[in-house]
């Protein structure tokens, strides 16, 4: 069984940044965030696998977050800058199969507990 640690969530204006980080227990294939906001579905903002593909990033973050991930540490970070209130939402390490590079949910076989992103106008 994977469990996943998160921390790193909390309150910021708007363009600021945070960075979440996430543990895992063991080795996974790949590891990176989906995000809810209220009322919303769950969806995947950025994922780092071991394929040599290079780290996916969803097109409404791309160019303000970025995912990396310190392999010895079984960690990955997001560092999230130029935030937006519309990035307020709860965010959950996820990680799984080689799949998830599609950043569906449904894919995901871990889940983190969240933590929570809020930014203020």
């Amino acid at each position: 069984q994977v469990q996943l640690v998160e921390s790193g969530g909390g309150s910021v204006q708007a363009g600021g940044s945070l960075r979440l980080s996430c543990s895992a227990n063991r080795h996974v294939f790949c590891m990176g965030w989906f995000r809810q906001a209220p009322g919303k579905q769950r969806e995947g903002v950025s994922m780092i696998c071991n394929s040599g593909n290079g780290p996916v990033i969803a097109d409404s973050v791309k160019g303000r977050f970025t995912i990396s991930q310190d392999d010895a540490k079984r960690t990955v970070y997001l560092q999230m800058d130029s935030l937006k209130s519309e990035d307020t939402a709860m965010y959950y390490c996820a990680a799984g199969p080689p799949y998830l590079e599609e950043l569906r949910a449904g894919d995901v076989s871990y889940w983190g507990q969240g933590t929570q992103v809020t930014v203020s106008p």
